[in-house]
């Protein structure tokens, strides 16, 4: 009669634990490596967004820098256009420096 009692004949031999501790250890080892994985991608991860979030910083700034020269340079003409030109043309190539 069964009645989920394991007996003494139903008892696992020396060979099926060192297969299922051989499959356990391999399953182990898996996770573990996953694990890495996803530190070193979590990693990343946090590299990237502080990058990104550096980039508006610098990105704000440089906008409102433009904003607050306007406000206390208002355009007179010909000659303060052709000075901020060259400004644009520096911050342009900045920005694409720092992108590469």
């Amino acid at each position: 009669m069964d009645d989920g009692i394991i007996n003494d004949e139903d008892e696992f031999g020396e060979e099926e634990y060192a297969a299922i501790n051989s499959m356990l250890d391999q399953i182990n080892s898996y996770l573990d490596d996953l694990e890495e994985r996803n530190d070193a991608l979590n990693g990343k991860l946090h590299e990237l967004l502080e990058s990104n979030r550096q980039a508006r910083l610098e990105f704000r700034a440089q906008l409102l820098g433009s904003q607050n020269q306007e406000e206390h340079h208002p355009a007179d003409g010909d000659s303060s256009s052709s000075k901020e030109d060259p400004n644009e043309d520096s911050g342009c190539s900045q920005m694409s420096e720092k992108s590469e």
